[in-house]
């Protein structure tokens, strides 16, 4: 694919990866709740709801759901309900019990993957930048796979880093947190972030 194409595509996926979203959000919260490496098993969850997303695109559905505005509706609703459940459930995380905390950190890395994947599949970010501009960098004129390759590879590297980013920066807030009222302030805070993401969903149009 043409250099200044990839260029510009890293440029965009920088930004719009590194702009505190679902995503980061969830990475941040999983590091803090249950360390750094038990939230990979978050980050594979995530990743694979990003690989997920470019490959539909891809293969066509973000042309469909752009032809379908029920369709995409009907994702869109979907993704709301998911968001806005994930802020309740942090509203109302328990805080200063050390058996709860106990629990939390005992969640078994299928059920961190599976919660990270349904959050990947609900960010409004990931779902328009995957119908809408994700194809625009495709140049029908050229080989098509090698080219989805090295957008999604891309794609993967630049993700990849800013979860780490935000998974070392959560963890060096666990501490910070211990105290049970700050605690309470940041499940609360994050609650309403997630659920303030649902409404952007919900406002938002392909």
């Amino acid at each position: 694919m043409a250099l200044n194409t990839w260029w510009l595509y890293v440029t965009v996926v920088f930004l719009v990866a590194g702009t505190p979203g679902p995503n980061m959000l969830h990475v941040m919260v999983q590091s803090i709740q249950h360390g750094t490496a038990r939230a990979l098993a978050s980050m594979a969850g995530l990743m694979s709801a990003v690989l997920l997303c470019l490959l539909a695109s891809a293969a066509g559905l973000g042309a469909l759901l752009k032809a379908s505005p029920l369709l995409y509706d009907i994702i869109r609703y979907v993704g709301v309900a998911y968001l806005v459940w994930l802020g309740i459930k942090a509203w109302r995380a328990p805080v200063g019990n050390p058996q709860d905390g106990e629990a939390t950190r005992q969640r078994s890395l299928r059920a961190l993957y599976m919660t990270g994947l349904g959050t990947g599949l609900s960010n409004p970010k990931l779902i328009v930048f995957a119908a809408a501009l994700f194809p625009q960098f495709l140049d029908l004129h050229r080989p098509f796979a090698p080219q989805l390759g090295i957008l999604v590879a891309s794609f993967v590297v630049i993700e990849s880093g800013w979860y780490c980013i935000y998974a070392f920066g959560g963890r060096s807030l666990a501490a910070w947190l211990a105290p049970a009222n700050r605690r309470r302030l940041f499940n609360r805070g994050s609650g309403l972030i997630f659920i303030g993401f649902g409404a952007a969903l919900l406002g938002s149009r392909v």
